[in-house]
């Protein structure tokens, strides 16, 4: 990744390091800001005749100026924002974090570095997101898929898929699991922005791992630095982001449900739904199960599907009071 920054100018650099050192975020997501300011100053170059948008993947960055940057307007910045609409077709969500991204940076210019003297994202509103119910597993199908995990590694997978399900734990925290991490019927993940939280175990993820552990994790060949991992592939390193997606995908298809339409993160979805529906459990403590910072993100898991709505409407009170046969032929 040192290679990737080096094609930014000294004050991008010394953004993506306050980023990660001061605000903690985690290195996918300083990734993600600069690649973010990396195509906002690409476009900035083009709009301002220094080059063709032929260029717009390969354009150098690291000849930005900061005297470049002062002239930078609210106008310009929404004519980004359109552009990515219209051209690259990015849907709200991406053009949402692009805002978090520019607001961050001149933020950081403008207040933190001192650079600048006027923030033009100060004002930069993030384009309205349409809500949309999650994607999830029933309970029924949730139950199919763990039935029909089979194959070579069907401890391992079995493992992995029961942990999703029951813990609904982001991919890269189920990765990055260490064997010291589980201590009893606790699991310590580090989540977004570097946080630590600890996850409860229930009997069948406490079965899972302990079944993986005795009689199918290797014990030797594992190389550095991955001996402490809890997942391992065959080749003898700790478990990919990739390698799981894969895994996820493969058992879903196996046992006929959609592979297109559900992926490792609807298995998130999946736990936290059957958590809140199932178990009763209450928002805020499905807050912190989930690892989230504010509780609207949480929020998203307590829909109603259509049969709690249906017993919803026969619960009133007068669901049961009808004219009678000789009230209704008067």
């Amino acid at each position: 990744m040192k290679n990737l920054y080096n094609e930014a100018p000294s004050y991008v650099k010394d953004f993506i390091t306050y980023t990660e050192a001061i605000k903690g975020k985690s290195k996918n997501t300083a990734k993600e800001y600069f690649f973010d300011i990396r195509s906002f100053l690409r476009f900035m170059k083009i709009n301002r005749g220094l080059a063709s948008f032929d260029e717009m993947e390969t354009l150098p960055i690291n000849d930005v100026p900061i005297d470049f940057i002062k002239t930078i307007t609210l106008h310009d910045l929404y004519e980004y924002l359109a552009y990515t609409s219209r051209e690259r077709l990015n849907n709200a969500n991406s053009r949402a974090r692009k805002v978090a991204s520019l607001r961050s940076f001149f933020k950081y210019l403008s207040s933190k570095a001192k650079l600048i003297d006027t923030n033009p994202a100060n004002e930069l509103d993030s384009p309205k997101i349409p809500k949309s119910l999650p994607k999830y597993l029933s309970l029924n199908e949730s139950k199919q898929l763990l039935e029909n995990i089979d194959g070579s590694n069907k401890i391992r997978d079995y493992a992995i898929i029961t942990l999703f399900l029951n813990c609904g734990m982001r991919l890269s925290e189920l990765a990055g699991i260490n064997l010291r991490d589980v201590k009893g019927d606790t699991l310590t993940v580090i989540g977004k922005g570097n946080k630590e939280r600890t996850i409860y175990l229930n009997q069948a993820c406490l079965e899972a791992i302990d079944n993986y552990i005795k009689n199918v994790r290797p014990t030797a060949g594992i190389k550095p630095p991955d001996q402490n991992a809890l997942f391992i592939s065959r080749n003898m390193r700790r478990i990919s982001v990739k390698t799981i997606q894969h895994i996820v995908k493969m058992h879903l298809k196996a046992a006929g449900l959609d592979e297109t339409k559900y992926s490792v993160h609807k298995l998130r979805h999946t736990a936290a739904t059957l958590m809140y529906k199932h178990g009763h459990v209450d928002v805020r403590i499905l807050q912190e199960i989930l690892g989230h910072t504010n509780l609207s993100t949480t929020q998203i898991y307590t829909h109603l599907d259509d049969e709690q709505l249906r017993n919803a409407a026969k619960s009133n009170p007068l669901a049961d009071l009808v004219l009678d046969d000789n009230e209704k032929n008067d």
